[in-house]
């Protein structure tokens, strides 16, 4: 056999099927976010990616789903852009609802990848973390080389 040999040290024993509680969502938040919350909650809850000092970043992020959907709905009533007429003829401008399209999606993508909302994302927080830069070094020399 080559390679290196196996470490069981990092092997995670399954702990089964953990139930835990999902919170609810803070009274200050708007109806539509308060509907993505009960959505994505429990699924962030059983990753434990939603614990209590999260919930208003995640709060945050919920608010900005609403946002988007508010204006996403305005946009495809009204369209992405008007046209009026200035000293250089008729323009075309963009509205002010797909500016706060725009806005919601940039803070839904950053605020999403702190709680793995994204397959990237999620496998980075799989991964738990950095780890100990000297750790695997610091083992062999204390115990010999493998």
């Amino acid at each position: 056999m080559r390679g290196r040999k196996p470490d069981l040290e990092n092997v995670i024993p399954l702990k089964g099927d953990v139930q835990r509680h999902t919170p609810d969502a803070p009274d200050f938040m708007s109806d539509a976010a308060r509907r993505v919350w009960v959505e994505l909650a429990p699924d962030l809850t059983a990753k434990g990616h939603l614990e209590p000092p999260f919930e208003y970043q995640f709060a945050a992020y919920c608010e900005s789903v609403s946002n988007f959907l508010a204006a996403t709905a305005v946009v495809a009533v009204e369209g992405y852009y008007f046209e009026t007429k200035t000293r250089n003829g008729l323009q075309q401008k963009k509205t002010a609802m797909w500016g706060v399209q725009q806005e919601a999606m940039n803070a839904m993508r950053r605020d999403s990848a702190l709680f793995g909302l994204s397959p990237v994302d999620q496998s980075r927080l799989k991964s738990g973390g950095q780890g100990d830069l000297f750790e695997d070094l610091m083992k062999q020399l204390k115990n010999g080389s493998d």
